[in-house]
């Protein structure tokens, strides 16, 4: 993040204050024109675009020559997880305090990249609702959380060690409903194995379509969406055939490759449910197996595809998976959703308004207008011109307050 303006200790503190900049995104459109976003509170009251002086009783952060943006909003983080642990495995033995202030520090890495709100789809203990729920209140400062609490999964299925394994359409049930009265925002459930857990490889289906049904039915039944982690072709259309809200991945791995099946990818456009399409990673660094760095360009290309056969990609992370996907990475994801076929524009939509409404926020996140949150972000220069200007976020205003630096 940049140099703090002189002018920011006269807005910290206050209710009513305003921030200006050369242009704005606004969610769908860049709007120029030296932009004067009101905000009151934790929300934005107002958009100013004539460009006039305002009232000499009203605080103005003024950032020049910048662009202000939505916060971002990454769809599938870990909080708990740190990336670049070799075994997720010995969180099963952590102690709760150990792994809440792990959380605390990724929430804070996500924050100060711009990313002003994080679903959080597998913790332990339910930690991540219990550190929403002091965000919340105001008791701490980070980005507003939702939560799935442990994600359900097969005995010794994929992340096992955080404590959602569940066995048939009963046990399912139950695990749906106890996460409910724990205050889940949504249901995860693992469709199929994953890379990080031996034993399940990720084309393997861990559920059957009738399990996945039920956990869709009970969530539903508690006004709970549900979104699956699938990335075997059968795991993601029985995820499909389910009704579920969104897959996360959508990977379509085979034993030894990978296989799109069209006719699914159909079904779920149709259905309009939402893909997490989780290509944000670090673009150099820390290496993966040449046959997993092929699977990863194959998948991409699908996304691809998908995008134009209307797929509704949601850009996200899976922060604290690996060394490659640190928490903060969001916006390389942003950057490369432009290589799959997709505008400026639409890359930026699929991390704020879009990803708004897979999480069900739509009403008040995602974009820059009256009534919305007050989650601002502001960058040099035109990011519609050059995304890369995400790598360099210069202010972070969450709620209405301004978020420093340190």
């Amino acid at each position: 993040m940049g140099v703090v303006a002189s002018s920011e200790r006269q807005v910290q503190h206050r209710r009513t204050w305003a921030v200006r900049a050369a242009r704005l995104f606004d969610g769908h459109a860049l709007r120029s024109g030296r932009p004067l976003v009101l905000i009151d509170g934790s929300r934005i009251a107002g958009v100013d675009m004539t460009g006039a002086h305002p009232s000499a009783d009203l605080h103005v952060l003024d950032l020049g020559d910048a662009t202000l943006l939505p916060g971002l909003i990454d769809s599938h983080v870990h909080l708990a997880f740190d990336p670049n642990s070799k075994s997720k495995q010995a969180m099963a033995e952590e102690d709760a305090h150990t792994t809440l202030a792990r959380m605390r520090v990724h929430a804070g890495q996500q924050l100060r990249a711009g990313i002003t709100t994080v679903r959080d789809l597998g913790d332990r203990h339910h930690l991540a609702v219990s550190l929403r729920d002091r965000y919340t209140a105001g008791t701490e400062v980070g980005p507003e959380m939702l939560a799935a609490g442990p994600p359900l999964t097969r005995s010794r299925g994929h992340c096992w060690f955080l404590g959602g394994e569940a066995d048939g359409i009963t046990a399912v049930q139950a695990a749906v409903k106890e996460r409910i009265a724990h205050g889940a925002d949504v249901i995860k459930i693992m469709a199929t194995g994953g890379v990080i857990t031996p034993g399940w490889g990720p084309h393997q289906s861990q559920y059957t379509l009738d399990e996945l049904a039920a956990a869709t039915r009970t969530a539903h039944a508690h006004g709970r969406p549900v979104t699956a982690h699938a990335h075997g072709p059968q795991g993601i259309a029985d995820a499909v055939a389910a009704g579920v809200d969104g897959i996360e991945h959508v990977s379509f791995f085979t034993e030894d490759g990978i296989e799109p099946d069209w006719n699914t990818i159909a079904a779920l456009v149709q259905a309009g449910i939402f893909v997490g399409a989780t290509e944000a990673w670090l673009p150099e660094g820390s290496m993966i197996a040449p046959h997993m760095a092929r699977r990863v360009e194959q998948r991409s290309e699908n996304f691809a595809r998908m995008h134009r056969e209307g797929a509704k990609l949601v850009c996200c992370s899976d922060a604290g998976a690996g060394p490659r996907k640190p928490h903060g990475v969001l916006p390389h994801g942003i950057i490369h959703f432009a290589s799959l076929g997709l505008t400026n524009t639409e890359a930026l939509a699929s991390a704020t308004t879009l990803a708004s409404q897979s999480c069900g926020l739509a009403d008040r996140k995602g974009r820059i207008a009256a009534g919305y949150d007050a989650d601002l972000i502001a960058v040099i220069d035109n990011p519609l011109h050059r995304l890369e200007t995400l790598l360099d976020i210069q202010t972070v205003i969450r709620a209405g307050r301004l978020i420093h630096p340190d």
